[in-house]
């Protein structure tokens, strides 16, 4: 069953990729909802990779049924996740009104989102941020306390925070397909 879903996956995220541009992530649904049953949500990695693909997909057919695609308001799936399901807890089942995702084996995700490693990352994928520890952040704010830049820490952080006022401006780079 799991390599069945596996190839399945493989296939849209690839044929979606090549078509309309670079996914950061793609979700499948495994709930029995209405609401909620066979959608795969898709982060491209540009609003219009994502506007294109919505176009497109509009005109298609999948296992004798339309495709309904739309952009979606949701930027972080991980918000519309259910964490009780991810934890093996879930008492509703598959009619849970947050996503249940189904997961990909780890070497299909080491292929699909791997082989964008940047030369010199052992990780792999993106990196996520991270915030700092207590005793980082006060160190740090001692370091402005005297006057010390610390190597441009203040125009890092306000750009940080116009990218980020940007993301807020910008419109949805996630589909429901």
């Amino acid at each position: 069953m799991q390599e069945h879903f596996d190839d399945f996956f493989a296939e849209v995220f690839t044929e979606l990729e090549e078509k309309y541009g670079e996914i950061e992530e793609m979700n499948i649904c495994d709930n029995l909802g209405d609401h909620l049953v066979g959608n795969v949500y898709i982060k491209f990695r540009y609003e219009e990779d994502a506007e294109k693909a919505v176009q497109a997909l509009n005109n298609r057919w999948f296992n004798g049924q339309p495709i309904r695609a739309e952009l979606s308001p949701v930027t972080d799936f991980r918000e519309a996740c259910c964490r009780q399901y991810e934890m093996g807890e879930c008492t509703r089942g598959g009619f849970c009104n947050f996503m249940h995702l189904k997961p990909i084996s780890r070497e299909l995700r080491r292929e699909l989102y791997g082989r964008r490693r940047r030369p010199g990352d052992k990780r792999g994928g993106r990196s996520r941020s991270r915030s700092r520890s207590p005793r980082d952040r006060n160190r740090r704010s001692r370091s402005r306390d005297r006057g010390g830049d610390r190597g441009g820490d203040r125009d890092r952080d306000r750009s940080r925070r116009d990218r980020s006022k940007e993301r807020e401006k910008s419109r949805e780079r996630s589909g429901r397909f």
